[in-house]
């Protein structure tokens, strides 16, 4: 196996442990293919969720370049649910998760 397709499994684990779903794996692959590099990067790959500059980051050039969504206060209130429910303590919030979680939340699977 690859170093991605090895990120990808520990990426379904933590969707399996943290948010009780079984992953769409096609999709999930999708998203971190997506990501492309930047899952190599230990800064890059992790999403610190009590950073408001990074969770504007995620919205703008995530939800809104990527998936095309307009700006809306619902964006930031689902990127803080989705990060909740990863577990505010957890300190590795890998970003695949993160916008995996999103994409499924929006329903915007379409997009890739």
């Amino acid at each position: 196996m690859s170093k991605r397709d090895d990120l990808i499994v520990k990426y379904a684990e933590d969707i399996k442990e943290k948010f009780g779903e079984t992953p769409d794996m096609d999709l999930l692959t999708k998203v971190t293919v997506g990501l492309g590099p930047a899952i190599y990067n230990i800064d890059a790959s992790k999403v610190s969720g009590s950073d408001d500059k990074e969770l504007e980051t995620v919205k703008k050039n995530y939800l809104m370049k990527k998936l095309g969504m307009s700006d809306d206060p619902k964006l930031m209130e689902a990127i803080k649910s989705v990060v909740e429910k990863y577990g505010a303590s957890n300190r590795n919030k890998h970003r695949a998760v993160i916008y995996y979680m999103l994409c499924k939340h929006f329903n915007k699977a379409s997009v890739y």
